[in-house]
This record gives structure tokens, C-alpha cells and sequence, in this order.
């Protein structure tokens, strides 16, 4: 009888292995299908070079650069979609757990790589040649690495110098070990946290500062401008009071429902800026006919009143709020307005913020 394959059975045991081989290729060709026909012109030519290079197995290095919201995303997907539909292994990581959320069996890089929690420019990750993570990286066809940006350059360095370690056959000369990998993120957005450090060290801890940079193949610049074109029924017509046009469409008849809990429940408007949520919150208070009230709050106990300090830690502000609010009688307290400008004395009933 032949003798077994001894790789074979190897994977077979391997469950990080078996994890990253659950998945349906017919369906996830269906899915691949549907995906790539979604993407525009700039997105496929970055699918076309990287997929190139895994089906080619030449490895390389790439950085998908783009503002939040160009497709990123959208790219990750159609390239794991398609290589996975081949049977193959695609690494997802992230440096966040938040981002590592939208990739298909994503993972964060420092559970996925075993990278060190205390690194320096000779760190390697805890991974050994021949254990399962090993066979795991081993295996990867693709690894993408999101929000790249996040991560302290000596991360990449201890992955490149693990990986060349135990990707089998050794080629040391390629960085990585001669995979395919692809980071993508962008540099404007939350970069590596150096504790008490300034902007220079800031820079020169960011992967644009490491050795591996050079080996990145970056596509051209992106002015970060896009046409996109939004479907006509959700747009909302306005005739150029648009606060106006919004509220009447989000909260029609707002005025005979003002009594009426689960009207406000299932709606909200959703606006990028405190100065336009303002001016939506004014033109809504404008509407309502009731007289308005005033509701007293504040921070602290007045210092010339608190007797000692066991005073001040028991009357915290949601104490001292929650009094104001439940009106207990007999309570008489001096408070201290938030802005820290003005002291005034609180009588039970008296309030400080408007309500309607």
C-alpha cells in the first residue's frame, strides 16, 4: 500500500488550518462574482495586480492607500472571496478587534502573529518553525493586514523577520518570506500611540519610518475625491431651506406628536457636525408651542460650603443632579454652576437646563 501523505495528514490535524477551510467555493464564486462587477475601474486594477501576484506565487509587498470610505473594504472582500473559491488560505488581520470585525475570519494582528506586547528593532513574534501557526502562515496564499497605519513600525519588522524564519522553502532575500501581503489604511486617521511622545517620535514609529516601506508597491496619488451617485428615492427634495426639507421628511406632522414616545423612537437625523445639530435641535424647539422650562444642574458642591471632603466625594454630580430632579424637600445644598463662573444657592424645585 502507498504510504500516506505526511503533509497531508499534518493539515488535516492542523485546526487553524481546517478554520480557514470551511468555506463553500461554489458559493463564495457566486458571491466573487458579484463583487467584482461592483468595482470601478481603480479597484480592479488593484485587484488585478495583487491577484497577479498570488496566482503567479511571486509574492510582494502593496499598500492600498484611500480616505475612509473609498472601498477598501469592498476590495478585501473580492480578493479573499476569490482565492478562498480556489480552496485556498487568505490570512485576514486587523490592527484594531473593530476592524478585524469586518474582514471574514478576521483576527487582530497581535492574536494572529503572536506579536510581542514589548517590542524593539530586534523583536520576532513567538511563533517556532513546524507548530501549527507556522503551518498556518505557511499555507496563506494572501495575507491583508488593515489599518495598517495604527501599528508601531517594529510590528512589521518582527513579523517580516518571523516570517522569513519559517516560510518553507526558505527564501530570506523577499521580504515577509516571500508572501503576498497587503496593507491598507489611511495615514490621516488614529496612528501608533507613543506614551509622552511628540510628533517626531510619532513619525519615525509609523511604517512609513521602516525598512519594509521601500518594498511597498503603492498605486498612484489620490486627491481623495470621488463622484458618487446616490439613488433618487433617498434624496430628499428641498427648495433651498434644507433643515427644513429634512425635518418634514424625517418627522412629518412633528407638532401633533409630541406626546407620542414611539414617534421619536424609530427615527433620527444623522448630521456630520455639533453646528448642524444645533441648528436642526433650534429649528425643532422652535416648533413646539409649550412654554419652556428651566432646570438647574451642576458639577460640583460650592467650596465654601462642603464641610470636609468626605462631603464632596459622596455628592457627585449625578447626586447632586438626581436631588434636583427628584425635588426632595428640606434639602438645602449651595451648587456650583458647570461654566465655574457664577455660584448660586439651590432650593428644592428649582431648575437649569430647558426642557419642553
Amino acid at each position: 500500500m502507498p504510504l500516506h501523505d505526511h503533509k497531508y495528514i499534518q493539515d488535516s490535524c492542523n485546526m487553524l488550518i481546517q478554520d480557514e477551510l470551511i468555506y463553500d467555493p461554489s458559493s463564495l464564486e457566486f458571491e466573487h462574482q458579484q463583487l467584482h462587477s461592483k468595482l470601478n475601474d481603480e479597484q480592479k486594477n488593484v485587484y488585478d495586480i495583487i491577484m497577479n501576484a498570488v496566482n503567479n506565487k511571486k509574492g510582494g509587498v502593496f499598500f492600498l492607500y484611500g480616505y475612509g470610505g473609498t472601498g477598501k473594504t469592498c476590495v478585501w472582500k473580492t480578493l479573499f472571496v476569490a482565492i478562498r473559491s480556489k480552496g485556498e488560505v487568505v490570512i485576514n488581520v486587523a490592527s484594531s478587534g473593530i476592524a478585524a470585525l469586518l474582514l471574514s475570519g478576521g483576527r487582530t494582528t497581535h492574536s494572529r502573529f503572536h506579536i510581542p506586547i514589548n517590542l524593539n528593532e530586534n523583536s520576532f513574534c513567538s511563533i517556532t518553525p513546524g507548530n501549527d501557526v507556522a503551518a498556518l502562515l505557511n499555507k496563506a496564499s494572501l495575507i491583508i493586514w488593515d489599518e495598517a497605519p495604527m501599528m508601531h513600525r517594529h510590528c512589521f519588522e518582527a513579523v517580516d523577520r518571523t516570517l522569513r524564519d519559517i516560510i518553507l522553502p526558505s527564501d530570506n532575500d523577499k521580504p515577509f518570506g516571500g508572501k503576498t501581503i497587503v496593507f491598507g489604511g489611511d495615514f490621516r486617521q488614529i496612528l501608533p500611540v507613543i506614551q509622552r511622545g511628540n510628533h517626531l517620535d510619532i513619525v519615525q514609529a509609523s511604517l512609513h519610518s521602516s525598512r519594509l516601506w521601500r518594498e511597498c508597491t503603492i498605486g498612484g496619488p489620490n486627491d481623495g475625491e470621488v463622484e458618487v451617485e446616490f439613488p433618487e428615492d433617498v434624496i430628499v427634495p428641498s427648495m433651498g431651506d434644507h433643515i427644513h426639507s429634512i425635518v418634514s421628511c424625517i418627522y412629518s406632522s412633528f407638532q401633533n406628536h409630541l406626546d407620542d414616545l414611539s414617534y421619536f423612537q424609530d427615527k433620527a437625523i444623522l448630521v456630520p457636525t455639533n453646528e448642524e445639530v444645533d441648528a436642526i435641535n433650534d429649528y425643532l424647539l422652535e416648533l413646539m408651542k409649550d412654554e419652556g422650562k428651566t432646570y438647574l444642574t451642576s458639577d460640583s458642591l460650592c467650596e465654601t460650603e462642603a464641610e470636609d471632603s468626605f462631603e464632596e466625594l459622596v455628592y457627585s454630580p449625578d447626586v447632586l443632579n438626581a436631588f434636583k430632579a427628584s425635588g426632595i424637600p428640606n434639602h438645602k445644598l449651595i451648587l456650583k454652576r458647570c461654566s465655574g463662573h457664577v455660584a448660586s444657592q439651590y432650593q428644592p424645585n428649582q431648575r437649569t437646563m430647558q426642557w419642553y
